[in-house]
């Protein structure tokens, strides 16, 4: 891996526009040739990473779990990741539009089963998409916990809790616009990520509420996975032993609505 990243920075010197294909918990191995080989010479190397998330069986040790937090902090580059597989391709295409590097971080499995278009889409970068709206509450997710809000909203519904849904597409640059206006349009706002909360989307939002003066306004609940190492186990499993199934999403943030 630590090859390959510094690889592809010789070809990128060289005027190609290479594509680094690589697990997720296997990119951290070259954690420091992706900072001093691209990002430091703002490289135009894209990174596809792959097994974004809980992998399930894949073991203990392939757990994409810290991969926004290994690299929001890190300048230049640009961090998408999408909700489902057509929206892949065109976070795919968009990349090898920066002039600069980026990664488009994705899980591992079977996509939600959309249609693709036939060319896929170029994406404004550090753009938003809101999907639904809500004046109760404003749930932000990031990649797989875009589908997981969707049902979300249908069950909060049930319990009198009106919410919105916004599609983050990025974690860095995140979508201030969008961010603080859906904030100063509610009471709640929730961030959803399968990723540790530490340094992860959820933290990204709320340094942006604070920076934009706003996070004391509005009560904010980030959900992610706790610290600690996530066993092996079947991700349904995982994910309800880490209460971030849809009904235990749900159960959740119902409770802190009505806070």
């Amino acid at each position: 891996e630590q090859h390959a990243v510094t690889l592809a920075a010789g070809m990128a010197c060289e005027g190609l526009r290479p594509l680094v294909a690589v697990y997720s918990t296997f990119a951290q191995r070259a954690y420091d040739q992706l900072i001093h080989d691209v990002c430091l010479q703002n490289l135009p190397v894209v990174f596809a990473i792959d097994r974004t998330g809980l992998v399930g069986d894949d073991g203990a040790t392939h757990h994409g779990v810290f991969s926004f937090s290994f690299l929001r902090s890190v300048p230049n580059i640009v961090i998408f990741s999408p909700k489902d597989e057509n929206e892949l391709q065109a976070m795919i295409r968009t990349a090898f539009t920066i002039d600069g590097p980026a990664a488009v971080f994705y899980p591992r499995g079977h996509g939600a089963g959309v249609a693709l278009e036939g060319e896929a889409a170029l994406l404004p970068i550090g753009r938003a998409e809101q999907i639904t709206c809500g004046q109760g509450a404003a749930i932000w997710a990031i990649g797989s916990m875009v589908g997981h809000g969707k049902n979300i909203c249908e069950k909060l519904a049930s319990f009198g809790v009106e919410a919105g849904l916004v599609n983050a597409r990025f974690v860095k640059p995140l979508d201030r616009e969008l961010l603080v206006k859906t904030a100063n349009g509610c009471k709640y706002m929730v961030t959803l990520e399968e990723n540790m909360l530490a340094g992860g989307f959820g933290s990204a939002v709320l340094e942006e509420l604070q920076a934009a003066g706003i996070l004391g306004r509005i009560k904010i609940l980030s959900i992610g996975l706790p610290d600690c190492f996530v066993p092996h186990g079947g991700k349904d499993d995982l994910l309800k032993s880490l209460r971030l199934d849809v009904d235990s999403l749900a159960g959740r943030i119902a409770a802190f609505c009505q806070t």
